[in-house]
């Protein structure tokens, strides 16, 4: 049996990248999974390509009546939802001066609202049943500044706030809230130019695993943080950085990897 035996999971910006990942995985460890995703050709084919019995809705994370329909209709269809994966993102690489009040507010909303609905909506769900585990997709980007990334960076420290405070609230009602940090992984988000992996771990000198992250190290996070080996795990922020948050090689001290 897997890890995931028997449960029903939601994983939302599941069309391609992290969440691709994370859904494929959540199904390789037994659970029933259901995605979700703003691409619409793209989310179906992505749950064509887990199992034909997967589950995919279009899904606009910023709309609440979007959450309150895809909630309604997996508990008519499965009975019940043990996971929730909020994976969905928006990124913007621009600076403080260069931001767009609309830009800004495009990031927040996918990022910061689509969280909250999904962790206030399905959360409901999960506590009617006293039974739940969400993890929040967060960010390296939510625990230290990147310059060029202001929008998407405050987003991130918005999701990792809000995880410690809904692990607070929801714990003593039966839902594990916990969230996880990945840094740049060879996706389409985080490679966006497709260049060849031996380039791109180029960038990646400065930290201690000198290369660029694989969107299947964050799905294995996830799948700990969604089964009962982690049932002590609540407001857990669970790094997947390859050392980035650690800290940076700055001089090529004895033994230490060239800058």
């Amino acid at each position: 049996m897997g890890r995931l035996e028997g449960k029903v999971a939601i994983v939302t910006g599941a069309a391609r990248g992290i969440g691709a990942s994370i859904a494929t995985k959540l199904h390789q460890e037994g659970a029933d999974v259901v995605v979700t995703d703003i691409l619409e050709e793209e989310v179906h084919a992505s749950a064509k390509a887990i199992s034909k019995e997967c589950l995919s809705f279009k899904h606009d994370v910023s709309r609440k009546e979007d959450w309150e329909t895809i909630c309604k209709q997996v508990k008519e269809k499965k009975n019940k939802i043990d996971i929730l994966v909020n994976n969905a993102g928006r990124l913007l690489f621009q600076t403080l001066l260069e931001t767009e009040e609309e830009d800004f507010r495009k990031v927040h909303e996918v990022n910061v609202l689509g969280t909250f609905l999904g962790m206030q909506i399905i959360g409901k769900e999960m506590v009617s049943s006293k039974n739940g585990s969400i993890i929040n997709i967060c960010s390296s980007s939510g625990i230290e500044g990147s310059n060029g990334l202001l929008a998407y960076t405050g987003s991130k420290f918005a999701i990792r706030g809000m995880s410690k405070v809904a692990a607070l609230e929801l714990g003593p009602l039966g839902v594990r809230v916990n969230s996880v940090y990945p840094a740049g992984m060879n996706t389409i988000m985080g490679n966006p130019l497709s260049l060849p992996k031996e380039e791109v771990d180029l960038g990646f000198k400065q930290f201690p695993a000198q290369r660029i992250g694989n969107p299947e190290e964050v799905a294995n996070a996830v799948v700990f943080l969604a089964s009962d080996e982690s049932s002590y795990c609540m407001g857990t922020e669970l790094s997947v950085d390859g050392g980035m948050t650690s800290g940076r090689y700055y001089f090529n001290a004895p033994g230490a990897p060239e800058v």
